[in-house]
């Protein structure tokens, strides 16, 4: 099982991450959505991917975005684009324009809102199923991804908590992606990373 710690906005918590010896597969970043208290502006933006992410792939999160944002972090070091409330050929572009891999975000509520992933098979490299939350950290029923057999990679995200059974995400997801579930007071907080890296580790040295 892979990792991502999204929502990250300052170098304290970055460089903790990137030289870590359980290095996160994925760090995100919120681009342009400043409702998000992790939302991170383009000067600040600009110097913390400075920093040489190592083992890491950097992630955009991106709310339904705009040709002024996606010209402007067009030059920064993302190797994906996870993308909220687009449709698929609005992803197709950004895809070839840009030449980023593609996380498709689904917010989910019903099974409908799982099934839109179809239409995203030609577009996405990772889909991700979020809730509906979106600055807010929330839960949806992950049981609903559960008897769908996906063809790309799977990320999960949705109010996931370090004391979870994060076992129990393994038999439907490949990734992990947790922000507010490694946060105090609305803080990165260095020792909740640390444990979700270890118990992310233990998992995988089940196998």
């Amino acid at each position: 099982m892979k990792s991502k710690i999204c929502g990250v906005s300052d170098v304290q918590t970055l460089k903790f991450l990137i030289d870590h010896p359980l290095s996160p597969q994925f760090i995100g970043f919120i681009v342009n959505y400043p409702k998000s208290k992790r939302y991170v502006d383009s000067k600040k933006l600009k110097d913390l991917l400075k920093i040489d992410k190592k083992n890491s792939f950097y992630v955009a999160v991106l709310v339904k975005p705009d040709q002024k944002i996606l010209e402007d972090i067009k030059d920064l070091p993302f190797d994906y684009y996870q993308i909220y409330d687009c449709e698929p050929n609005e992803i197709k572009m950004i895809k070839e324009k840009y030449k980023k891999k593609i996380i498709t975000a689904f917010t989910v509520e019903t099974i409908d809102d799982v099934n839109k992933y179809f239409l995203y098979n030609n577009v996405s490299d990772i889909f991700l199923f979020d809730s509906k939350g979106y600055e807010k950290s929330m839960s949806f029923q992950h049981s609903l991804i559960k008897n769908v057999e996906f063809k790309k990679e799977v990320m999960l995200a949705g109010n996931i908590q370090i004391n979870d059974d994060l076992e129990n995400y393994k038999k439907i997801a490949d990734i992990i992606d947790i922000s507010g579930g490694v946060e105090t007071s609305g803080i990165k907080d260095i020792s909740k990373i640390e444990i979700f890296l270890k118990k992310i580790k233990e998992i995988n040295n089940e196998n």
